[in-house]
């Protein structure tokens, strides 16, 4: 997750016109009149607010719930839902006759419905709805590809089952904003998910920010999900903004003050839509148990291993490439990693060259920008059964170093890039070549994690 600082701006507002002023003495110069033929919804009586109400689709009366205590109550009527649950999951549909709302509704008159509280009706439909989207994700996500171990349709996935995402900012007060996505891009291996607006809170009062994946509970794959409907949260990722301090910086622009510009996730594909979809508001999706894949091999679960690697910023790919039968030894395990070497310094024929000025390009409605040296890196490594093992999507920072770790000199400055989480790490050098205006690569090493290599293999090194 990457956020980005500005400036604080102001913002006037103009005094009305006298059109304005007009039309405002007009409003009321015919009030009394109009109030005369004026009746309040709320003052009808509930017999015949319910008989409205068993016109409205499951929708519309979930947004009528939300408008006071009464219709709440009265939107969850039982008898209006259990027509709407007959009409959607009757288990015998004939193909000779279609049958009337109040036709299925009574054919399944058996259900009680005066027996239970008010809403049941609704909660099962409402679960039951879930419970379809979940099992429709899950049929489109079966088939995975050979090559990258992930699914063949997330993009269609994501489109059709309407999935966003949402960030909620929390203040040291306990008030929490609620910013559903602006902008998103989809990558080969990735989604850049974008926030951005003018009425940000003040940084300095918040103390969290929850990342979580909304979905549409009513999916229809010929219409597009209406942006008012009941939508759920599964919390992705909870960070602390309390502590925020330069050694999470991993680049800068020209802005200056501490106010958000705005907020940047970067999302891995691997496991994506269960992890926006499966888990609840305050608990995350947690993934099913792993059975380790038993092998009497001596050197089991240190080769065989694909790595897949994209480095991009703003839409512009700079690097893509994959790296197969990736090997190492008991020898190369230290400080609880085993290293695995993909491009060897030495080797200059395995030397990749950077396309493009390296940098993380932004945009937002108010401001824009470019951040030097800064990208995203997108990890998918797979294990010898073209199993995902481990997949990272974050971005990145090349930093200045003197000279290459092991090795001869280049003419040019060299830059590394670098980074680590308890599973794996990546370490990459480039050299700036000068004379073609262009970065090569010419390092690359990848670090697993001893302990996720014992898990995963059933090993113990």
């Amino acid at each position: 997750l990457t956020c980005a600082f500005r400036k604080g701006s102001g913002v006037r507002l103009a005094r009305g016109s006298s059109v304005l002023r007009q039309s405002t003495r007009r409003d009321q110069s015919n009030e009394k009149s109009s109030s005369v033929c004026f009746m309040s919804l709320d003052g009808m009586p509930s017999e015949i607010l319910l008989n409205i109400f068993s016109y409205l689709d499951a929708v519309s009366l979930l947004c009528t719930g939300c408008v006071s205590r009464r219709f709440y109550h009265l939107a969850s009527d039982n008898f209006i839902w259990i027509k709407i649950y007959s009409a959607a999951f009757s288990s015998k549909r004939s193909h000779w006759k279609v049958k009337t709302v109040e036709e299925t509704a009574t054919s399944v008159s058996v259900l009680s419905v005066e027996d239970k509280e008010v809403g049941y009706w609704k909660k099962e439909y409402i679960t039951k709805q879930i419970s379809s989207v979940k099992a429709a994700l899950a049929h489109i996500l079966k088939p995975v590809n050979p090559y990258t171990g992930l699914p063949v349709k997330t993009k269609e996935a994501l489109r059709l089952s309407g999935l966003g995402w949402a960030i909620i900012l929390r203040e040291k007060s306990g008030k929490e904003h609620i910013m559903q996505h602006v902008d998103l891009s989809l990558n080969d291996t990735s989604v850049t998910v974008m926030w951005y607006g003018k009425n940000w809170p003040c940084l300095a009062m918040l103390s969290t920010l929850d990342l979580c994946g909304v979905t549409p509970v009513f999916m229809d794959r010929y219409k597009t999900p209406d942006p008012n409907g009941p939508r759920w949260l599964s919390l992705i990722a909870k960070y602390d903004l309390s502590h925020l301090s330069k050694s999470t910086m991993v680049g800068c622009d020209r802005l200056k003050e501490d106010g958000l510009a705005f907020v940047m996730a970067n999302l891995h594909f691997h496991r994506l839509v269960e992890r926006s979809t499966l888990g609840s508001a305050t608990i995350p999706y947690v993934l099913p148990p792993h059975s380790p894949f038993v092998d009497d091999s001596p050197e089991y679960g240190l080769q065989g291993y694909q790595l897949h690697i994209d480095m991009h910023g703003g839409g512009i790919f700079y690097l893509c490439s994959t790296f197969r039968n990736l090997f190492s030894r008991k020898g190369c395990i230290e400080n609880g990693y085993v290293k695995f070497m993909a491009i060897s310094l030495k080797n200059n024929r395995e030397h990749l060259p950077l396309i493009g000025k390296v940098g993380l390009a932004w945009r937002t409605n108010v401001f824009d920008g470019f951040i030097e040296r800064c990208s995203v890196v997108d990890v998918t490594l797979l294990d010898e059964h073209r199993k995902p093992f481990w997949c990272v999507s974050s971005p990145v920072c090349m930093r200045s170093a003197a000279y290459p770790s092991d090795g001869p000199n280049f003419l040019g400055h060299t830059y590394c890039v670098d980074y680590m989480d308890t599973e794996g790490g990546v370490h990459a050098e480039l050299v700036w070549i000068e004379e073609t205006e262009e970065y090569f690569l010419i390092s690359l090493a990848l670090y697993l994690s001893v302990a996720k290599i014992n898990h995963w293999f059933g090993t113990k090194y």
